[in-house]
This record gives structure tokens, C-alpha cells and sequence, in this order.
């Protein structure tokens, strides 16, 4: 459709990774493979933590909060980066790109405040032992992580309204395997500092707050197992936040390398790894993180595969059972 003198985009192209047909294959069962493996982490832990009783307690409750938006944003960016692999035109509509950026960027936001609301739950845990059960109560929990889900939609509005506001014209070719903020800023013909100040404010404020939030309640906890005189009670309480310290490092780690910066710092060659990393690689270690590190887990695990076990082992008794007599 024109415009003037330029060409309204109406469908943009993703570049993906490369154009070698060896390669493409290769990466095609390398993400399938993460994938997969995001899924069944991912969706094994959910369904573990709702049927061992021993582990509704708030940490699971988030940490299944977790494992969903985790396999939520996966499942938002790999189909369309298995299609850059074995599609020959790599099209996506513009209107699949604006919901596939809005969704995305719903994800990571609640990603960002889950973490902080789960730094805040250990803090409460560790600090206030006796307090736990009466400030974590389940309804406070869920107030919680719906609170997370409405910031991350305010955000999300924002952002995607802001980005899809500007004039694509002449290119429509995003050098990047999703629609992903900097790479369609790229693409532009319009002034974008309104929109660069936007992103870049929203981005600040987020990993600025929620990790104000993270260093606070990490550095109460590090004074309180400082007290516990036992080396085996700091052991136990330090353990129990090991693994979500290792999601925050990771986490914010990448995307704060990503998003921090202006869009004319954007660089395609090297920050293709990172947003791997970031988008597919940390879905698909979290639910390790949490399960490796975890002896409840680990133990709930064992329960579940040994009830199982002696489940279809009675199926089987009974089958021959009732066919013998």
C-alpha cells in the first residue's frame, strides 16, 4: 500500500539466523530439541508441585508461576523461529508480530516482577519465620502474582502502542529470528527518540525496582543467616535461595545487556546469542535450577515415579486377576 512516496509495510520478514541449508537444519533440531526439553521441565514441575501435597506451599506456588511464563514465552518465540529454519518466505504479518511482541513482552515483565516477589517470599521465609504462614497466606500470594500479571500488561500496552505507532516504510527485513524491540526500531522511518526514551525508561524502571527490591530483601537474608550460629542452619537457610539466586544472575544478567540501551547501540552480530540465551536457553534451566538443587523436590519426585510405579503394578494384578479367576 503506498504512501507518498513510500511503501507501507503490512508484513514484515524475519532474517533468522543464516541462509546455509546445513546450518538452518542443524539449529532447526537444536531448538526443537530446547523446546521440547522447556516443555517437558517446564510442565513437569507445574504438575508435580499440584499433585504432592507437601510442596503447596508459596515458594511452589511461585516457582509453578514461573515454570508457566516460562514455557508461555518459549512457546511465543520458537514456533516462529522453527519457521526462519524451513520457511522459504520467513513472512509474519504485521499483526502477528505486534501480538507475538505485546505477548512477549508480557512475559519477560512478569518474569522480572516473579523473581522480585519471590526474593520477597524468602526474605519473609528466613527473616520472619514465625510470620510466614500468616503474611504468605494463599490469598496474599495470588494477589501477588496477579499484581505482577497487571504490571506486565501496563507495560506491555505501553511499549507495543508506542512501537507500532511509528511508519514502517521501504524495509520490512528484521535481522533477528522474533520481532524483538530493537531490531524493529531499526526498521523505522520515523523519528524514534519519543519511543527509544519510552522502551528505554520502561526498562530502566523495571530492572531498577524489582532488583531494589531482590538486594534488599538478599541483603536482610545475609544478615539474618550471618546470626544463625549453627553452620548446618546457615547451610539450610542459604540453601533455600541458591537456586533463585542463580535464575535472578542469569535473568538479568542478559536482559538488562539487551534492553539497557539505546536502540542505536543495537548491535544484530552479537546480541543473536544473548537473546538465545535469554528467550530459550534460562525457560529451559530454570526448571533444573529449581529441581536439582531442591531436596523437596527431588523427594517429590521420587514419590510421585514410586505411587506411579505401584499404581500400574495394581492395574497389572488386577487385569490377570479377574482374566485368571
Amino acid at each position: 500500500m503506498a504512501d507518498g512516496n513510500h511503501t507501507v509495510v503490512t508484513e514484515f520478514i524475519l532474517l533468522g539466523f543464516t541462509d546455509n541449508l546445513k546450518l538452518q537444519v542443524l539449529l532447526f533440531m537444536m531448538f526443537l530439541l530446547i523446546y521440547l526439553l522447556t516443555l517437558v521441565g517446564n510442565l513437569g514441575m507445574i504438575v508435580l508441585i499440584q499433585i504432592d501435597f507437601k510442596l503447596h506451599t508459596p515458594m511452589y506456588f511461585f516457582i509453578s508461576s514461573l515454570s508457566f511464563l516460562d514455557v508461555s514465552y518459549s512457546t511465543i518465540i520458537i514456533p516462529t523461529t522453527l519457521m526462519t529454519f524451513v520457511a522459504e518466505t520467513k513472512v509474519i504479518s504485521y499483526t502477528a508480530c505486534t501480538a507475538q511482541l505485546f505477548l512477549f513482552c508480557i512475559a519477560v515483565t512478569g518474569e522480572c516482577y516473579l523473581l522480585a516477589v519471590m526474593a520477597y517470599d524468602r526474605f519473609i521465609a528466613i527473616c520472619n519465620p514465625l510470620l510466614y504462614p500468616v503474611i504468605m497466606s494463599k490469598r496474599f500470594c495470588v494477589l501477588l502474582v496477579c499484581g505482577s500479571y497487571f504490571m506486565s500488561c501496563m507495560n506491555a500496552t505501553i511499549q507495543t502502542l508506542f512501537i507500532f505507532h511509528l511508519s514502517f516504510c521501504n524495509s520490512n527485513t528484521i535481522n533477528h529470528f522474533f520481532c524483538d524491540v530493537p531490531p524493529i526500531l531499526k526498521l523505522s522511518c520515523s523519528d524514534t527518540y519519543i519511543t527509544d526514551v519510552v522502551h528505554f525508561t520502561c526498562a530502566t524502571v523495571l530492572v531498577i525496582s524489582t532488583m531494589v527490591l531482590i538486594l534488599i530483601s538478599y541483603i536482610c537474608i545475609g544478615v539474618t543467616i550471618h546470626k544463625i550460629k549453627s553452620a548446618k542452619g546457615r547451610r539450610k537457610a542459604f540453601s533455600t535461595c541458591a537456586s533463585h539466586l542463580t535464575a535472578v544472575t542469569m535473568f538479568y544478567g542478559t536482559g538488562s545487556f539487551m534492553y539497557l540501551r539505546p536502540s542505536s547501540k543495537y548491535s544484530v552480530k552479537h546480541e543473536k546469542i544473548i537473546s538465545v540465551f535469554y528467550t530459550l536457553a534460562i525457560p529451559m534451566l530454570n526448571p533444573m535450577i529449581y529441581s536439582l538443587r531442591n531436596k523437596e523436590v527431588k523427594e517429590a519426585l521420587r514419590r510421585t515415579v514410586a505411587n506411579c510405579i505401584v499404581h500400574h503394578l495394581l492395574c497389572i494384578f488386577q487385569f490377570f486377576y479377574y482374566y485368571c479367576y
